[in-house]
């Protein structure tokens, strides 16, 4: 067995002054409106300094009780909301007599309803999309709106931490990293869409690109579903984020449980000048290293929309392109075939039941 050895160096701390969290916090009542509320905003953040300052990441928990390693670990009453969220989702996408579901993502950050002031087009791919999956009545459709974190007040999807890198079990699964009540991490997204993923067998994912690169509102969110892959169902067995005791479970040999996997996926992209297949690569070799199963071959598509034309008139490209509208009907057509041979067993998967000799 290899020493347990947790890394610290120079890392400049994180603890604000309390002049520093006081202007910080005092910057959410800027608005004249609360001018005449002076006592009231000094109250709370008087009260806020003190749960920052005391550190109540969890202020309410209870003993974690039956079906944990540590019964009497005090675990977070709202992680425990989530992972019963997720087990119910699980069961469900696992119960032979449910309906079969798919989750349906616009990765785009641009909305008629924030600063672009005009709807996205991968949002209009999205809507051919639900076209297609409601000629299947049998199927439930999951849309998920990720340009709700630019358009929609208190949608938060906050950055992963890293605890994989520290070792495999540190990372929950959901996520325990959120919510944190000590330093203002709240409202977090994502314990509402884990059980969206669990629950789906079939994911399509359609998405622009952004320098290259996903926008940053799917980045988000494909870095927090990093639990889904590997990630410790248990924080019990780590006593929240205790992290020699993560390297140690680590060590004596972690089976990296693959949550999501043998669900079903098309891969829908677009850009305007560079980009789309790198993107349409990544996001395909993401979902299959996760233990998803591509839909087929014409599942996966990247085009290009008026190809370096004017920004302006890009709708009226995507309007002109009537083939790349049918590709993606054809991608979700796809989707839905390969959801059906999945429910029915007759989806081949190679390989699917041998021995990963390195898991990660």
């Amino acid at each position: 067995m290899e020493k347990i050895n947790v890394r610290k160096g120079s890392m400049p701390s994180a603890q604000l002054t309390k002049a520093e969290f006081a202007r910080r916090m005092r910057s959410h009542f800027y608005d004249p409106v609360f001018d005449n509320m002076e006592a009231a905003i000094q109250a709370i953040i008087d009260k806020a300094w003190f749960v920052y300052d005391d550190y109540h990441k969890s202020p309410r928990t209870h003993t974690a009780g039956e079906g944990f390693h540590d019964p009497s670990y005090q675990l977070s009453d709202e992680w425990r909301a989530a992972h019963k969220a997720v087990q119910a989702a699980e069961a469900q996408q696992k119960d032979a007599s449910s309906r079969p579901r798919i989750l349906l993502i616009n990765g785009s950050s641009r909305s008629e309803h924030s600063c672009p002031g005009e709807m996205s087009k991968t949002f209009r791919m999205t809507e051919i999309a639900k076209s297609v999956f409601a000629r299947a009545p049998e199927i439930v459709v999951d849309f998920l709106d990720l340009s709700l974190l630019t358009s929609q007040y208190g949608r938060v999807i906050y950055p992963c931490k890293a605890c994989v890198s520290t070792a495999m079990p540190l990372c929950h699964w959901p996520c325990s990293c959120y919510p944190n009540h000590a330093i203002g991490q709240v409202n977090d997204w994502m314990n509402e869409i884990y059980p969206m993923w669990a629950a789906a067998h079939g994911v399509m994912i359609i998405s622009p690109v952004h320098w290259y690169q996903a926008p940053s509102v799917l980045k988000l969110m494909i870095d927090r579903l990093v639990c889904a892959d590997g990630g410790n169902p248990d924080p019990t067995t780590t006593h929240g984020k205790h992290a020699d005791e993560a390297k140690q479970l680590e060590l004596e040999g972690w089976d990296y449980p693959r949550h999501l996997a043998g669900r079903v996926f098309s891969v829908v992209v677009h850009g305007d000048a560079a980009g789309v297949e790198n993107l349409r690569r990544m996001l395909s070799d993401w979902l299959t290293d996760i233990g998803l199963i591509p839909a087929g071959k014409r599942s996966q598509l990247d085009r290009y929309i008026g190809y370096y034309r004017p920004y302006a008139t890009s709708h009226d490209d995507f309007d002109a392109d009537r083939d790349f509208q049918a590709e993606v009907e054809i991608a979700a057509e796809s989707l839905v075939e390969a959801v059906k041979l999945l429910r029915a067993g007759k989806l081949p998967q190679p390989g699917a039941g041998l021995h990963d000799p390195r898991p990660k």
